[in-house]
């Protein structure tokens, strides 16, 4: 960087590879399930797409759960950098909702109203909960040097990250705004310090996938 270049980050937010529990439709929590071996093909097309792009990460930040573990060493292998473990990153907590298939979680009795402030599933984490930890997350990434960051994590968590990002905060209407992660799929955004700036480059962007089907 030259002395007349301001200091810029690029973080790149990837959700894991398929796992088990994805291809089972449970609801996974913070529950540790392993990458498929279609999560591990995903992984590594998505690692040789970056690298016939010469991607380039200053380090790789993931969560310690086997699913985001798996896909982070995958693609770091192949770009050859640095991963660091770090459980701000783990998915959000559901309670008893974890582990249960998507219908025993439908079959379920619901209180008639809920708000962003009660839990999930019990004990788990509700949405402002996930929406402050997604906060502190991002609060960690601006400590460090700017740089390029690569950060795999999971759905739920990835979703409130966006969502901090771009000011929306959780609200009563559980129907809201959503921004999709499909397996391996990835967000890039760029935050300009000095002018406490961010610019959302791409949303969802899973185009190795094709080279799949």
């Amino acid at each position: 960087m030259s002395s007349n270049e301001k200091p810029v980050y690029q973080f790149v937010f990837l959700r894991h590879g398929e796992s088990l529990g994805n291809a089972q439709s449970r609801w996974q929590g913070q529950s540790d399930y392993p990458l498929t071996e279609k999560g591990r093909a995903q992984a590594w097309a998505l690692a040789e797409r970056w690298k016939a792009e010469n991607a380039k990460f200053d380090l790789v930040l993931a969560s310690p759960l086997g699913r985001a573990k798996e896909t982070a060493e995958i693609v770091a292998s192949m770009l050859q950098v640095k991963v660091e473990f770090d459980p701000i990153w783990l998915e959000r907590a559901i309670g008893e909702m974890e582990g249960l298939t998507s219908e025993e979680v439908r079959q379920k009795p619901r209180p008639p109203y809920t708000t962003p402030y009660d839990p999930i599933g019990g004990d788990g984490e509700g949405d402002w909960a996930l929406f402050l930890r997604a906060g502190q997350a991002l609060h960690n990434l601006l400590r460090r040097p700017a740089g390029s960051y690569l950060i795999v994590s999971h759905g739920g968590m990835l979703n409130q990250v966006m969502h901090a990002i771009v000011g929306v905060p959780p609200h009563v209407d559980p129907s809201g705004v959503r921004f999709r992660f499909e397996n391996t799929a990835f967000s890039r955004v760029i935050y300009f310090p000095h002018q406490h700036r961010w610019a959302v480059d791409a949303v969802n962007d899973r185009a190795h996938l094709h080279s799949l089907k």
